[in-house]
């Protein structure tokens, strides 16, 4: 989903509580992996696994200049052999530490194994988000949840998937570097204004 279509999406919501609530999960992890220059796990269940989430992340890492939204894929089905992006298990979450973030994505039951994990990553002192259908369990151990109604919103095409990209759009988007000083500010604001009216170059 690209920019035009996330402003559309923002715009059709406008009125609900959405915006401002991914807007407010997103701040929430840019907070936690910014100042420790990354560490962020992302897990989702046993039968659901957050492929896009994390695509979607290593590009507003990479469009916004802020490496360390880049996620690393924890997978409950992973194998030595598989590629090494691939074949992070849930060993992971149990080995995080103090300054990781585990961002945790449930669209049904995270099930016992996985909480047992999360509250381990949590002992040791992650940051942990969840990103879920509600689960109680999970949001009692969550710092930051945002919960997503399991039957989608069909007036507004609103499920877990389209969550996640406000969710991701957000976080690189606020995640862009503040403008420092006045000089510089003013400075762009003068070449935003000369491109609004400066005249079409010619064509020959």
């Amino acid at each position: 989903m690209d920019a035009v279509r996330v402003a559309l999406l923002r715009e059709v919501l406008a009125g609900t509580e959405w915006p401002a609530a991914t807007r407010r999960f997103a701040g929430a992890l840019r907070s936690s992996v910014l100042p420790h220059g990354g560490g962020l796990l992302l897990v989702g269940t046993a039968e659901y696994e957050p492929w896009h989430l994390a695509a979607h992340l290593v590009d507003e890492a990479a469009w916004s200049g802020t490496p360390e939204l880049t996620p690393t894929l924890v997978r409950h089905g992973a194998r030595p052999g598989d590629p090494a992006q691939l074949a992070v298990g849930l060993g992971r979450i149990e080995a995080a530490r103090r300054g990781e973030t585990l961002l945790v994505v449930a669209p049904d039951s995270p099930g016992a194994l996985l909480l047992e994990r999360v509250h381990d990553a949590r002992r040791a002192g992650a940051t942990v988000l969840a990103l879920d259908s509600g689960d109680r369990e999970l949001h009692a151990m969550a710092h930051e949840a945002l919960a997503v109604p399991s039957a989608p919103d069909l007036a507004l095409e609103l499920d877990l998937d389209t969550v996640q990209h406000l969710v991701s759009a957000a976080a690189g988007e606020n995640s862009l570097p503040a403008p420092r000083g006045r000089r510089r500010f003013r400075d762009r604001l003068s070449w935003l204004a000369d491109q609004l009216t400066s005249p079409p170059p010619t064509r020959w």
